[in-house]
């Protein structure tokens, strides 16, 4: 694929709300990249923090445009962002992630098969002060992905390059309120091939906002984005993957509800049963929800996790055993809060 000098080979999209504290880093990082055919749109979604001080500085640069609007949510300031790109390939940024320096060099090639309109890289894990978190890498998969990514979110949204042309083809950020990333991702499996680069060229940044505040939502969103996704290319999607995929969703909302109600964790456990009864560890999670709080915080020492199931492992202490720790609400292991989720920090359930 050939680019053009005068022109940005790449638009990047990264939407704010509120993260003055982390933009420069952040921009910082897509200044470093190797590859300078860039333009980067920045979407303040009605920011009240440091934000347009923290740009300010970067207005010399005429790569780097600033959008200032009114409150949208996530799906309409990636939205505007989309809509204001100039070049044929869109790449997005969270506001708190970083980019590796060869990021675009390594992922840009890729777009000479005019069949794959999206590509995909790994990541790492950092926390709050950018120290690094264990975590399990995921299988990755290329050409046709739909069925994979229904049935486990696989993708990291900051390293995700997508054809303009192909995300204005599918409607663009839909209608969904949380998980817009998982939405458009598999709309966009059900009409073009995705590629991938075996290397984590972002450090995608947790623990620092509220998301377990809206978890159970989420998934319940998420829950609806399948049920389309079965509506729109079930003829595409085997029996036996939708029914795991339903299973382990009923499952995690299961294991978030537990705290508010057992009875609400139960009805969720029993239709995690229901979708695919062979399933065993929705049966241990089950069995679990019997126990009392003080006991499976023991189990969970004993094993070597964190006592807390919503709490992760630093890289340096136990790898291991964070990697084999129960994974949490599947679906949502590459969302980030939502854009009006940002302000309370808490700790990041387990991804």
């Amino acid at each position: 694929m050939s680019f053009s000098r005068n022109h940005a080979a790449v638009s990047i999209v990264t939407a704010t709300y509120n993260y003055g504290r982390y933009l420069a880093e952040t921009i910082e990082s897509v200044l470093a990249q190797t590859f300078p055919h860039w333009e980067m749109i920045v979407v303040d979604d009605g920011s009240t923090d440091e934000t347009p001080q923290v740009i300010e500085r970067y207005q010399t640069d005429s790569r780097i445009r600033y959008h200032v609007g009114q409150r949208q949510g996530p799906a309409g300031a990636r939205h505007t962002g989309v809509r204001l790109a100039q070049s044929p390939i869109v790449a997005f940024l969270d506001a708190d992630d970083l980019w590796a320096p060869t990021k675009l060099e390594r992922q840009l090639p890729l777009f000479d098969n005019p069949d794959v309109g999206v590509v995909y890289s790994r990541r790492l894990l950092m926390g709050p002060a950018g120290e690094p978190l264990a975590m399990r890498q995921p299988q990755l998969y290329r050409g046709e992905v739909l069925e994979h990514l229904f049935a486990d979110n696989f993708i990291c949204f900051s390293t995700v390059l997508a054809r303009r042309a192909l995300i204005e083809s599918v409607g663009g950020f839909g209608d969904v309120p949380l998980a817009v990333d998982y939405d458009l991702l598999l709309r966009l499996a059900g009409v073009c091939q995705f590629d991938y680069v075996d290397e984590p060229l972002v450090r995608y940044r947790t623990g620092h906002a509220n998301l377990s505040r809206r978890s159970e939502e989420r998934l319940r969103v998420a829950l609806s984005i399948m049920d389309r996704a079965v509506s729109d290319y079930g003829d595409r999607l085997g029996t036996h993957v939708v029914r795991q995929a339903y299973a382990k969703t009923h499952a995690s909302l299961g294991l978030v509800c537990r705290d508010r109600s057992r009875i609400a964790a139960l009805w969720e456990y029993g239709r995690a049963i229901r979708a695919f009864p062979a399933r065993a560890a929705t049966w241990k999670d089950l069995a679990s929800l019997f126990l009392p709080e003080g006991a499976r915080r023991l189990a969970r020492l004993a094993l070597g996790r964190p006592a807390d199931w919503r709490e992760r492992l630093p890289a340096a202490e136990n790898a291991e055993a964070a990697q084999s720790s129960t994974v949490y609400a599947f679906r949502l292991s590459n969302q980030k809060p939502a854009l009006s989720d940002q302000e309370t920090p808490v700790k990041h359930p387990a991804l």
